[in-house]
């Protein structure tokens, strides 16, 4: 009357009837995946002191009880799990950092729970699962403060260290001198897994970047203007001619301009002189200084018109307008250099400042005083004494 192979292992999956672990309990066997329900809560929810690396993290806390369940099923290092979120049919894949969790319970990052659509409470199914170690991922930071990173590979290399595996879908974060970032997963490879799940552990991955969100590239302006034909010929851009786009009437050599200019500059004093004598300038009226604010009154910027403007021309132009001075030649210079030697430079007669007879040619005074003393009479002697003041012996 019993048919014992009329209700098989798939038929009964199929209807509902029996969980798959059950199944294989009821037939005396141990199962094959760790698959079981919990209670999820947050991170931040972990009895205990905060765990930030944890929360900006890709692992979870699970009990003391999925622990012995896993040795038993005999799951090999790194463990990785799926989870699934069945009423609104969204998974991912974490690794588990400890099981420290109270019984039926798991903690999550809080990033995890939003990728689940998932509450404080809620039940999530947690798989057992193998996982390809990943060689390529491809990450878009969701705000252009990530492009403010100085070395972004370091800090990455740092982050994906509280990481077991990622899923393409995922938005995950991290934490960085005290800013959070999220970053998306846009590709991985291999994605033989379900979903595109890679495995991050001691593997070398290529990682590329999609521009942030919110960038926008910059839209190259052209300098180049296209000049339009003059009636008489030339060229005439839209600044007006070329002499009036430098402003060349002031920086001509010959120019007025210039010439003040350089005076203005080179002069220590710029201002405006004052007579002592004349008319009476008014005095000034003593003001009552206010606070925080200054008595000089302000000066209007002027705008510099004693120098050259700056020579601005498009691309691909050249101005060849100023004039040319002729080099002197080498032996010109010295020519004129022997010239001005030769002339004498004083030709004027001395004046005697004494009203004394003018002497005869350039006789000095010394000799002249000597010639008189010896027409008084006597013979000067090497002691400064003369003949007629000898003593006789």
């Amino acid at each position: 009357m019993f048919n014992p192979g009329y209700y098989n292992e798939e038929d009964m999956l199929g209807g509902g009837m029996l969980p798959h672990s059950l199944l294989h309990r009821a037939a005396g066997g141990a199962p094959r995946r760790f698959d079981e329900y919990y209670r999820c809560y947050p991170v931040v929810m972990l009895p205990g002191p905060e765990r930030e690396n944890v929360n900006h993290g890709g692992k979870v806390m699970m009990p003391p009880s999925a622990l012995d369940k896993l040795t038993r099923l005999h799951i090999t290092y790194p463990m990785m799990f799926e989870l699934r979120n069945g009423a609104a049919d969204k998974f991912t894949h974490a690794g588990v950092l400890e099981f420290i969790a109270e019984e039926g319970k798991i903690y999550l990052p809080y990033w995890m729970m939003q990728i689940l659509s998932l509450d404080p409470g809620d039940l999530v199914q947690i798989l057992s699962t193998e996982l390809p170690y990943g060689n390529f991922i491809k990450l878009q930071a969701q705000s252009m403060s990530f492009t403010e990173i100085s070395d972004p590979k370091a800090v990455l290399e740092n982050a994906f260290r509280n990481f077991s595996c990622l899923t393409t879908g995922d938005v995950f974060t991290f934490s960085y001198n005290d800013q959070i970032y999220e970053m998306a997963v846009q590709e991985t490879k291999p994605s033989t897994a379900k979903g595109g799940a890679i495995g991050v552990l001691e593997t070398d991955i290529e990682v590329d970047f999609a521009p942030p969100v919110g960038y926008e590239e910059s839209k190259k302006v052209s300098g180049t203007s296209t000049p339009k034909s003059l009636p008489g010929g030339g060229m005439l851009h839209s600044s007006g001619t070329m002499a009036q786009a430098i402003n060349y009437a002031s920086i001509a050599p010959q120019s007025n301009t210039a010439v003040a200019g350089a005076k203005a500059v080179s002069s220590n004093f710029l201002s405006g002189g004052h007579k002592l004598k004349g008319s009476k300038a008014p005095t000034p009226k003593a003001s009552t200084p206010v606070a925080g604010a200054s008595t000089n009154p302000p000066q209007p910027p002027r705008p510099r018109m004693n120098g050259p403007q700056p020579l601005r021309l498009p691309p691909g132009k050249l101005f060849f307008g100023y004039e040319i001075k002729p080099v002197k030649k080498k032996g010109e210079g010295e020519d004129k250099e022997n010239a001005g030697a030769e002339k004498p430079h004083f030709q004027g007669q001395g004046q005697s400042l004494r009203g004394g007879v003018k002497r005869k040619g350039n006789e000095p005074e010394a000799k002249t005083k000597e010639k008189e003393k010896e027409k008084e009479g006597g013979q000067k002697l090497g002691g400064g004494r003369t003949l007629r003041d000898t003593p006789k012996q």
